[in-house]
């Protein structure tokens, strides 16, 4: 069967999240959203994985849904921690999504990091020891988990990022780079920018929302044609199988690291305007912080707009709220948009009902005019975006400049 999976998310329990983010919440928002699997998020923090424990029911192999609850949304446990390190000479900072089959198995991770981080602190705990181990240790527990570099390329907590990351898979995980078989796009950027890079082909694009809010998972999201099975969608991804079928995107310009920048200073450049200013702040003189897009630039040994032949289908999408929003010319929260959200969505079935699967002709007798003509526009790319720089987000507008 085909569906959407988005992996990636935190609880309430994570740093700067809605007090909403719990999975009766999220149970809600997929089944708005049509996505059929998410991710729980934060299984490391004790609070949340006692709730994870009360409130989930496996169904599946290796999944949960909601007990005496909807059952149409599936959950897969999963957690992202944060590994601040010093390696080869320089101080590394790297976050980790880790999954895993059972409560079982999690309660063994839980045990062996406890007595290394402070696992209550945060949802996502920071530890100090080489991101390497983690791997080994959770593969000691299951090998059947799976390890995933988040957001690879964000300049301050990645794999690959400007400020502290590695330039390479290997580098960073020596023997353990054998167990590494995919690696997280993250918003900042797309698979086709990635694709740039020949070491990656050999590893599976994924891209998830990062969600800190249940109106924002699916942002962005996978594509499955599989059984809902947490091992055949693990074999899926170690194995780079048919069964994974591509990505729903953020348009990379969105992300907030996508451009160079200095947000104190309101500077925000290209690779070019960077190199020109030898990567020097033009108003304060301090270094720049080098966005998604530089980084990738230094890296690749392909040109862009170069395509291998195992690439998977990508599709960037505007969020419905936000097409809303703007048609009216209202704010994103209001009550006025958020009504006319929930209509379309009753309506239609589903969020990624209305932005990818039914026919302009068949919404045309369910949107108005103008959100229609956003819908249309977002599905050609006919939009102005302004880039995202270190850490503030870029900005998309559906109609004009």
């Amino acid at each position: 069967m085909s569906f959407l999976a988005d992996l990636h998310i935190h609880s309430k329990y994570s740093l700067a999240t809605s007090k909403n983010m719990d999975v009766d919440a999220l149970s809600c928002w997929g089944k708005d959203k049509g996505i059929k699997l998410l991710g729980t998020g934060d299984f490391t923090h004790p609070k949340y994985f006692s709730e994870l424990k009360d409130k989930l029911k496996p169904v599946s192999n290796g999944l949960y849904t909601l007990k005496g609850g909807d059952e149409s949304v599936y959950f897969m446990l999963s957690a992202e921690v944060n590994h601040i390190f010093k390696d080869a000479g320089r101080m590394r900072k790297v976050h980790m999504l880790i999954f895993a089959p059972s409560f079982e198995v999690v309660e063994k991770i839980n045990k062996k990091l406890a007595p290394r981080g402070k696992l209550a602190s945060d949802g996502r705990p920071i530890f100090c020891f080489p991101v390497r181990d983690l791997v080994k240790l959770a593969l000691d527990i299951c090998p059947d988990c799976l390890l995933v570099p988040a957001h690879i390329w964000t300049p301050w907590f990645s794999l690959l990022g400007a400020k502290s990351g590695y330039n390479c898979l290997e580098e960073c995980f020596l023997d353990e780079a054998k167990y590494i078989y995919a690696v997280e796009t993250g918003l900042s950027s797309d698979p086709a920018m990635n694709w740039r890079l020949s070491a990656l082909d050999k590893l599976t694009l994924l891209s998830n929302s990062d969600a800190h809010s249940p109106a924002k998972i699916g942002r962005e999201a996978n594509i499955f044609d599989c059984v809902l099975d947490y091992y055949e969608i693990m074999d899926v991804i170690k194995k780079k199988k048919e069964g994974f079928c591509g990505t729903i995107e953020f348009f990379p310009q969105e992300g907030k690291y996508h451009y160079d920048g200095h947000r104190a200073c309101n500077i925000m450049f290209s690779p070019d305007e960077t190199q020109k200013h030898m990567g020097i702040c033009p108003v304060c003189g301090k270094g720049l912080t080098v966005g998604v897009l530089n980084r990738i630039d230094e890296l690749a040994d392909r040109p862009a707009g170069f395509i291998p032949p195992s690439a998977k289908a990508v599709t960037h999408l505007v969020c419905l709220q936000e097409i809303i929003a703007q048609a009216l010319g209202r704010g994103i929260n209001t009550k006025g948009v958020q009504k006319e959200y929930q209509r379309l969505i009753y309506e239609a079935g589903s969020e990624f009902n209305i932005l990818l699967h039914e026919e302009l002709a068949q919404l045309a007798d369910l949107l108005p005019d103008k959100i229609l003509d956003g819908v249309s526009r977002m599905r050609s790319g006919n939009l102005n975006i302004t880039p995202g720089y270190d850490g503030v987000f870029g900005k998309v507008k559906i109609w004009g400049a």
